[in-house]
């Protein structure tokens, strides 16, 4: 489950959340813990990481993205 939470009153990082529950289901994932891998060589294997995992780094991916398209200072960023 995400674990990120608004009643954080600082400003935060675009993606910031995204980033953290990424980060935390990847470092609870069978591929981290019982093959010893890092997190980074579970991503780029695919086939051992989990289908919420995947679904977490997409949504940093299309997060991520845009921040660079051109096209958010009129629509506003994704999830917003």
């Amino acid at each position: 489950m995400p674990k990120y939470f608004e009643e954080d009153t600082e400003p935060r990082k675009p993606c910031s959340g995204l980033k953290e529950d990424l980060k935390a289901c990847l470092l609870e994932s069978d591929c981290v813990r019982k093959d010893k891998l890092t997190p980074k060589e579970c991503l780029r294997e695919g086939s051992r990481v989990d289908d919420h995992c995947r679904a977490l780094q997409f949504a940093f991916f299309e997060c991520k993205r845009s921040l660079l398209d051109t096209r958010t200072r009129f629509r506003g960023r994704k999830g917003y």
